[in-house]
């Protein structure tokens, strides 16, 4: 119903509940509601693939702009639909934002048909904290439901205490979290090779969220022989996203671009 009553809209972004009930796993918050920003591309351009989209912002907040809905506004440019999604927060309870993230590719591949997306292409893109969320559903969802790849800018990786991002740790398992539920969320220790194929992008010198994060996710997809290209630009620091001002953000487009293009 929701995909019938919006098609008219197809060039106009729309907002959606995530949920249409209950969502699956009940946050802390009652206040904080899921939703969907839906970009879809003119039909002419249309190339029938969709990237859902997870903004940063260390498991406490969602930079929704500039690593959000601005990036499905520049995807929209060359034929792709962006879904940019407002996940919940965890505070502590990792299950809520994985559970809007899988939910999100159920939803896209459900009105693939009316949203003019081929269901067989549909990928996830993060930053930061976002590209934890999206590299976990990379790599722990269920074959049906796992994206066909995934684009992740300066991502966090790992839950390790030495090199994560100790706010993003902390929000996501608790500040006391076990020792096994660290090493199931460091991403790079569950590359397999059904993982889909990762584009990575930081800067060198990153302090917030350390580079070694993003290289070690790309030697894991390496060594499992998963098709993965790895961008470190000389400087720039944390969550340029589609600022302008990066010095490196005309080339970090092209780029971007020739590697979607390439598939």
């Amino acid at each position: 119903m929701v995909a019938t009553t919006l098609t008219a809209q197809a060039d106009k972004p729309f907002e959606l509940n995530l949920w249409q009930g209950k969502p699956k796993v009940k946050s802390s918050d009652p206040n904080d509601t899921a939703k969907v920003y839906v970009y879809l591309p003119n039909k002419k351009q249309a190339t029938r693939r969709a990237v859902v989209i997870c903004p940063g912002g260390g498991y406490s907040h969602l930079a929704m702009d500039h690593e959000g809905k601005q990036v499905a506004e520049w995807l929209n440019q060359i034929g792709i639909a962006g879904i940019v999604l407002k996940y919940r927060m965890p505070h502590g309870k990792r299950e809520v934002p994985i559970s809007d993230a899988e939910e999100a590719l159920r939803l896209v591949r459900a009105n693939a048909a009316q949203w003019n997306i081929n269901p067989n292409d549909v990928g996830i893109m993060g930053s930061s904290a976002g590209g934890h969320l999206a590299s976990t559903v990379a790599t722990h969802a269920k074959k049906g439901e796992a994206p066909n790849f995934q684009i992740l800018f300066y991502p966090v990786i790992t839950m390790m205490p030495d090199i994560t991002h100790k706010g993003s740790h902390d929000n996501f398992l608790g500040e006391d979290a076990k020792a096994r539920y660290e090493k199931e969320y460091s991403n790079d220790l569950h590359v397999s090779r059904m993982t889909p194929r990762t584009w990575i992008a930081l800067s060198d010198d990153d302090q917030a969220v350390l580079p070694a994060n993003g290289v070690s996710y790309y030697q894991a997809c390496y060594k499992q022989d998963v098709p993965a290209s790895l961008h470190v630009y000389p400087s720039g620091g944390h969550g340029w996203g589609m600022r302008s001002s990066f010095k490196f953000h005309i080339e970090m487009l092209l780029e971007l671009k020739a590697w979607l293009q390439s598939f």
